[in-house]
């Protein structure tokens, strides 16, 4: 291999990393990347975050500027003086023009305070979305759930149809009594009534997501994706879920407001000077006088108290910062336990339904051919459904706590995150 090849190679191998992580993991059974990313820029929670987050701009934009303001200041007055029996008149005017300034060391802290808040409203924005986010997958999953036993119930309805054409031929051929073809009717009847109640709940479930997310379109067939197992280690997750949370990020863009707030009012406590020019006509204009001059408030007690204050509350933003921390811990292992172990629920699921499904075969081929009875048929037919039914909500269930899982480490929409701070 030649120098330049092996730069080459070199290249592609350094390059190879980067579209690994720069290609979204966007799984088949969830909606398209598009939908999503409309649905949940138009959720109200994100539009109420993204409203903050320009509040937070403009705090910023007034953090820079500062509060004070130039304020002018003016007044006339008539004098009068009694002389040999007569009165002489003077009118006297002044004019200022005076403005409070920041010390220098209250210009940065006040500019600092104004940068964290910025990323204050940036890491609400990205909360916001994410947890939108978790009610769209909550929902998505939801209503998933009850397609699924619709799908279910209805193949129970057609299957005990046939079991019904198939017990009036028995009847008619005389290889049955009469009264089988009522416990097939009355186990139709029931399973009918299983398939009205799911029907509703889809219904209702469909409703509620299109309502929340009116961007995203609920497809006619959705593919069954197989649940894949956890395979990286709880410390990976806890690591990548807590440097990419947005509630964490957000408190601890709080914490440091408050701890320069502190900063901010300790060095409140040595006043502003206010720095004035004036400018004054006595005796009817025979004086011009004009000066610059300078005013300090005396400072009392309030300032040490309020300085005091800030300090308080900063180190309950630390606490809470520690708070939540502990939090998250807990959800992480929380959500880590459940995508593991509902994969491997999943997987008994799995091999019992299949279990039940040959054996309600083997049971319905036995009746055809007079070899067992209705009731073992029925019984056989319903363990199956039941087991069909579990298998199907376990895989959901794995499949929505692994989704969860990527979710809250970034790995799962992540284009959703390339509009936070927009």
């Amino acid at each position: 291999m030649t120098g330049m090849h092996k730069k080459m190679l070199g290249a592609l191998l350094c390059m190879l990393p980067l579209t690994l992580v720069a290609d979204p993991i966007n799984p088949t059974d969830l909606p398209p990347h598009d939908q999503v990313d409309s649905a949940l820029d138009r959720h109200i929670i994100v539009l109420n975050a993204r409203t903050q987050l320009q509040i937070e701009q403009v705090n910023q934009r007034k953090r820079e500027m500062g509060e004070y303001e130039f304020t002018l200041r003016g007044g006339a007055a008539e004098d009068y003086f009694f002389q040999n029996a007569k009165t002489e008149g003077f009118r006297d005017w002044e004019i200022a023009l005076e403005r409070p300034f920041r010390l220098p060391n209250k210009m940065f802290i006040d500019s600092e305070i104004g940068a964290e808040g910025l990323a204050r409203g940036e890491n609400a924005l990205g909360d916001a979305r994410h947890e939108a986010s978790r009610t769209l997958l909550r929902l998505w999953f939801n209503w998933q759930r009850e397609r699924t036993q619709v799908t279910q119930w209805q193949q129970q309805v057609d299957i005990l149809g046939q079991q019904a054409t198939m017990t009036e031929k028995r009847i008619k051929a005389g290889d049955a009594p009469r009264m089988e073809l009522n416990q097939v009717n009355a186990a139709t009847a029931m399973a009918s009534v299983a398939l009205h109640q799911t029907q509703l709940r889809a219904e209702l479930a469909a409703s509620e997501l299109a309502r929340q997310f009116v961007a995203i379109k609920l497809p006619h067939d959705i593919p069954t994706i197989e649940p894949q197992p956890v395979t990286q280690e709880l410390a990976y997750w806890r690591e990548i879920i807590l440097k990419h949370n947005h509630e964490l990020g957000w408190v601890q863009a709080e914490s440091r407001i408050l701890e320069k707030l502190a900063e901010r009012a300790r060095a409140d406590r040595m006043p502003d000077p206010t720095l004035g020019l004036r400018y004054s006509s006595q005796l009817s204009g025979s004086q011009k006088i004009s000066g610059v001059y300078v005013s300090i408030p005396l400072t009392s007690g309030l300032r040490s108290a309020n300085a005091e204050n800030a300090g308080h509350a900063a180190q309950i933003g630390a606490d809470r910062e520690q708070a939540l921390r502990i939090r998250l811990d807990g959800d992480i292992y929380s959500a880590y336990t459940q995508a593991v172990n509902a994969y491997q629920i999943w997987q008994q699921a799995r091999d019992a339904a299949l279990s039940l499904r040959q054996n309600a075969e083997l049971v319905a081929r036995a009746y055809s051919l007079g070899e067992s009875s209705l009731g073992e048929t029925l019984v056989a037919r319903r363990q199956a459904l039941e087991a069909s039914l579990a298998e199907s909500l376990t895989r959901l269930d794995a499949n929505e706590t692994h989704y969860r899982l990527l979710l809250d480490a970034h790995q799962l929409w992540a284009e959703s995150d390339h509009h936070e701070g927009h």
